[in-house]
């Protein structure tokens, strides 16, 4: 299979529901709100990025810049539709991002995910793309659900 990653522009958000919908990472109704700063304003300073599959989007990813920080970012979310996972599309969405911001001068890069069991494989594909796990804060999406923080340094 063959893909390609760039930014996402406006006439992908009803495939992108799509690729929502297939997997739940949050409801897609939320999208349009979301993404409407990058998508409306030249200045804003997040990242939305989609994998391409036979001229359609199969993936998303958000990242945007830490508040009070100097060069860091967080990556909010990152999803493959259903259809398309375990075909290596997520592990180049994670080297695409950080090489975007390689480029605009970015220091380091944070992903957070539940420590539930039920989220132990993206943990696990976080450490795989060399991310360090930094700090779990306790019951913080809802009692019994950990907030786990991976942290990779971009630049030296």
């Amino acid at each position: 299979m063959s893909f390609t990653i760039r930014a996402i522009e406006r006439e992908d958000l009803p495939d992108l529901k799509n690729v929502l919908d297939s997997i739940e990472l949050f409801p897609s109704s939320m999208l349009d709100a979301m993404i409407a700063n990058y998508l409306d304003h030249d200045t804003s300073r997040d990242i939305w990025f989609t994998a391409i599959s036979d001229d359609r989007p199969v993936a998303l990813g958000f990242c945007a810049p830490e508040q009070m920080t100097v060069g860091t970012f967080n990556l909010y979310a990152i999803g493959i539709h259903k259809d398309y996972q375990s075909q290596g599309i997520g592990q180049q969405m994670m080297h695409y991002i950080e090489e975007v911001l390689r480029q605009r001068g970015q220091r380091v890069l944070l992903v957070e995910t539940s420590g539930t069991p039920e989220f132990a494989r993206t943990r696990e594909f976080y450490r795989q793309c060399q991310y360090h796990q930094e700090a779990t804060i306790r019951d913080f999406y809802d009692e019994g659900d950990d907030k786990v923080v991976f942290w990779k340094k971009l630049a030296d």
